[in-house]
C-alpha cells in the first residue's frame, strides 16, 4: 500500500524535471521527531512520534492504521515500507539480474561488456558527487525528518576521496564529474526541496543498492582494472548489516507516518 504512494516517486531522471510540490508533513518544515524514546531504543537513535496535526490524533492515527491493516496487503507490506519498495524494484528487475525478478528478460544477447580504468574512474567522480550531495542535503535538513539520517555509518563521500586520492598517486588523471552526474546531483536538491518523499526514494535506492549489488560489480571491475584491490568505497566500518537496519528502521517511521498524514 504504501508502495503505491512512495514508488511512484521513484522515477527516472528526466530531462527538464517538472515536480510536484507534495508536503512532507502537515506543516512545512515541522518535525515529527520530538520526543526521545526509551533508552532501549538509543541504539537506533529513533524516536517517538508526537502528533500534532490538526483533526488527527493518535486514536484517529490508530483507527485508520487498524481500518488500513484489513484491506488487502501488498507483498513486503507487512515489514514496513523498506521491504515492500524492495518488492517494488524486484518488479524492475529480469530473473538473471535477482532471482526474485519479475521482467521478462531481454531477448537480445547483450554485448559483453569490458570495463576500463578510464571508464571506471568517471563512475567514482560521479559516485562522489552524488553522495557529497546526499550527505550536504541531511546535514542541512531543510526537512526535519532528513536530520535522522546525519551520520549513519553508510556515508560515501569519505571514502571516494580516499579512493581517487590513491588513484591519482598511481598516476591516473582523475575527471571532472560528467554531464549525467551534474544532472542527476541538481535533480536530488531540487528534489529534497519541492519532493521530501520522493528525495527519501532516492536516498534509500542509492545506499541500499551500493550496499548489495554495488559491491558485487566493484569486485569484478577491480579484478579486471584494478589488480583486484578493494577500494574504501566497498568498505564500511561497523558491521554493515546493523548499519543498515537502523536505516532501514528509521524509513520505516518516516514513510509510515507520512502515508497515515495524507489520508
Amino acid at each position: 500500500m504504501q508502495s503505491q504512494f512512495f514508488a511512484s516517486k521513484m522515477t527516472s531522471l528526466p530531462s527538464s524535471p517538472s515536480l510536484n510540490k507534495t508536503q512532507f508533513i502537515s506543516d512545512p518544515k515541522t518535525s515529527f521527531f520530538i520526543i526521545p524514546i526509551s533508552n532501549n531504543a538509543k541504539k537506533t537513535n529513533l524516536f517517538s512520534l508526537k502528533m500534532k496535526k490538526k483533526g488527527f490524533p493518535v486514536v484517529a492515527m490508530a483507527a485508520a492504521g487498524a481500518a488500513a491493516a484489513e484491506k488487502k496487503r501488498y507483498p513486503g507490506e507487512g515489514k514496513g515500507f523498506v521491504e515492500e519498495m524492495r518488492f517494488v524494484a524486484m518488479k524492475l528487475h529480469t530473473k538473471d539480474q535477482a532471482k526474485e525478478g519479475e521482467k521478462e528478460a531481454n531477448k537480445t544477447p547483450l554485448p559483453k561488456w569490458e570495463p576500463s580504468i578510464e571508464g571506471y574512474l568517471k563512475f567514482l567522480v560521479d559516485s562522489k558527487l552524488v553522495y557529497d550531495t546526499l550527505e550536504r542535503i541531511v546535514d542541512k535538513a531543510d526537512f526535519p525528518e532528513y536530520a535522522e539520517f546525519r551520520n549513519t555509518g553508510l556515508e560515501r563521500s569519505e571514502a571516494l576521496a580516499k579512493d581517487l586520492a590513491w588513484l591519482k598517486e598511481q598516476g591516473h588523471s582523475i575527471p571532472e564529474p560528467s554531464q549525467p552526474g551534474l544532472n542527476y546531483s541538481a535533480y536530488l536538491e531540487e528534489l529534497s526541496k519541492n519532493d521530501p518523499q520522493a528525495f527519501i526514494c532516492h536516498f534509500y535506492n542509492t545506499y541500499f543498492a551500493h550496499s548489495a549489488g554495488g559491491r558485487m560489480i566493484g569486485r569484478k571491475v577491480a579484478e579486471k582494472v584494478l589488480n583486484g584491490k578493494e577500494l574504501e568505497f566497498y568498505k564500511w566500518d561497523g558491521d554493515l548489516s546493523q548499519l543498515l537496519q537502523s536505516v532501514r528502521e528509521k524509513l520505516n517511521i518516516v514513510a509510515e507516518v507520512d502515508y497515515f498524514l495524507s489520508l
